[in-house]
């Protein structure tokens, strides 16, 4: 998607910031509780912990923003019947705005899980409040207000990295270059920073960090915290693509308490689709990020507690005679579970040349998002693969590069690719198909990429094309190493093996461990679309449910489980 010309608060204000009428304020009563603030009184600071919305009974809230330089800017003034709060609200995490009162205040404050059941309960209203919650979140995704701020080069791979990781999980950021701002500069002087410490990443909370992991990031920022140790889930599912967000929103709402962790992001590899045109219910399409997004959102709404970035480390059977499974994340935390669903999905392919370590990041991308899009413009770049999401990331990136050099190892396109993206791609002028061939090498130095090398597979002459930009979608393997001392069955490589091919009365999408499931690309036999995996995610909902009845009675009433 390309970036706004104009701003969603200028074409949607009136959906943004509706105003409630005097019979809906009384339907909403029952959700919240009385609240008086003081003239001058912080309803919210940036980067504190939110309780909730809070709806204006009498006087006004303003709310603003902080630019790159610090200074505060007016977003909108609340007054009676209306209500602050944004997407953040559904879940507590930190604010991303300020918001003080202009004169004495009467709210009615709404914690998020109430604001949660106020969104299911009422769904007339629960739509309205729940549409402005997110357009308030794409303005702020617009401005880039309340969240980190990030000073550094805008072709530093680290930069990318950061850039890309908050993008990706919804995050409003900014950024600035030493290069050409000065107050970056002046950053940069004051606390002493090395070239090898950039990208500073200075939080709403004030603390600086020095080229962070993006799970320090997240932590510093708020979106992942600690988890209760004594709390036992129903169902924690280990991946936030589109099989395990399915997975999330189908369970919880049959009110089954979940927990969603993922080592980066939501959306997996459907998130990096450009444009997905063949999901039901979208003829005009949709980008990947832009579903997995609606997914994400809808999860919370129905109270799934999210941890991500948060990375699984091991899944640990129970004990004899115990049904509780345990996830271990780290040395001391652990999360404690009466079901564990599998929909870690796949993890990229790399190309197997000796330079692709050099350029990874700042030139070479698993990715083909608006981010990539823009590194992109004006460019030469190359792809190399031959499937559907390559063929959605080629028309993407065609609209935005000089030109696009497909790179594909088989004889046509049509033997991997739909027909419709085909014939599409053969309509564009500015790319170039090259059948046959395989990357022998890439040229560059400091990281950046100049340009590419490929030979063609049944021998002849190297060619070398320069190119700034690389973009790689060949494929994935299970990421299912994680899982090498579980005692899961796997087959040869590497996916999970479930339900009626393991025999002995196993439930549909159940692994040889008892209670554990195995959904979407990870499982073996999955077919690899969005929407097979979110058919997934809803099926094993039923065997849960199953199988929890099952673990909840007597072992000498369950006798032999159903096939």
């Amino acid at each position: 998607m390309d970036e706004p010309t104009t701003s969603i608060a200028s074409t949607r204000s009136h959906q943004m910031f509706p105003t409630l009428s005097a019979a809906e304020i009384d339907r909403v009563r029952r959700f919240g509780q009385a609240r008086s603030y003081a003239t001058g009184e912080a309803v919210a600071r940036v980067g504190d912990p939110d309780h909730g919305l809070k709806l204006v009974l009498a006087g006004h809230i303003e709310v603003t923003q902080h630019d790159e330089s610090g200074r505060r800017l007016h977003i909108v003034t609340h007054g009676p019947g209306q209500f602050s709060g944004e997407l953040a609200q559904l879940s507590g995490r930190p604010s991303l705005v300020d918001a003080y009162t202009l004169d004495a205040v009467d709210v009615l404050a709404i914690a998020p899980e109430r604001l949660r059941a106020l969104l299911t309960a009422e769904a007339e209203l629960g739509e309205r409040i729940m549409r402005a919650l997110i357009l308030r979140r794409v303005g702020l995704l617009e401005t880039g207000a309340g969240g980190p701020l990030i000073v550094g080069h805008a072709d530093d791979a680290d930069v990318l990295r950061l850039e890309g990781f908050l993008a990706r999980n919804g995050h409003p950021h900014q950024r600035l270059d030493p290069d050409h701002d000065a107050d970056a500069r002046a950053l940069v002087d004051r606390f002493q920073v090395g070239p090898g410490e950039l990208p500073l990443v200075l939080c709403p909370g004030g603390e600086l960090l020095r080229n962070p992991t993006e799970s320090a990031l997240a932590r510093c920022i708020g979106l992942v915290g600690a988890i209760d140790p004594d709390r036992v889930f129903d169902v924690a599912v280990v991946g936030a693509g589109p099989a395990g967000l399915a997975t999330a929103v189908y369970a919880a709402s049959e009110g089954l308490s979940v927990l969603v962790l993922d080592c980066r992001a939501f959306g997996g590899q459907a998130g990096a689709s450009a444009r997905i045109e063949n999901y039901l219910g979208f003829p005009t399409g949709i980008s990947g990020m832009a579903l997995m997004a609606r997914a994400y959102t809808q999860a919370q709404k129905f109270g799934v507690e999210m941890a991500i970035p948060d990375e699984v480390l091991a899944l640990e059977p129970p004990g004899d005679g115990e049904t509780v499974l345990t996830l271990r994340l780290g040395e001391a935390e652990r999360i404690r579970t009466r079901a564990v669903v599998l929909a870690s999905g796949a993890r990229y392919r790399r190309l197997q040349v000796a330079e692709l370590d050099d350029f990874e990041g700042a030139s070479v991308h698993y990715w083909a998002s608006p981010l990539e899009g823009k590194l992109s413009e004006g460019q030469d770049v190359a792809l190399v693969g031959a499937g559907n999401s390559a063929g959605q990331a080629a028309v993407f990136l065609a609209g935005r590069a000089a030109s696009v050099t497909m790179l594909v190892r088989g004889r046509a396109l049509a033997d991997t690719m739909s027909r419709y993206l085909v014939e599409r791609i053969e309509g564009l002028e500015n790319v170039t198909v090259r059948t046959g061939v395989e990357v022998a090498g890439l040229d560059g130095a400091d990281g950046m990429l100049e340009a590419i090398r490929w030979r063609p597979r049944d021998g002849g002459d190297e060619e070398r094309g320069a190119m700034r930009q690389l973009f790689l979608f060949i494929g994935a393997d299970p990421n299912t190493d994680w899982l090498r001392g579980s005692g899961l069955e796997m087959d040869a490589r590497g996916f999970v093996r479930t339900g009626v091919e393991l025999g002995d009365g196993r439930l549909p999408l159940e692994t040889s461990l008892r209670g554990v499931f195995a959904i979407g690309d990870v499982r073996a036999g999955s077919v690899k679309r969005v929407a097979a995996a979110v058919g997934d995610g809803a099926q094993v909902v039923a065997s849960i449910h199953a199988y929890l009845a099952q673990a909840a009675r007597p072992e000498a009433e369950i006798g032999a489980l159903p096939a």
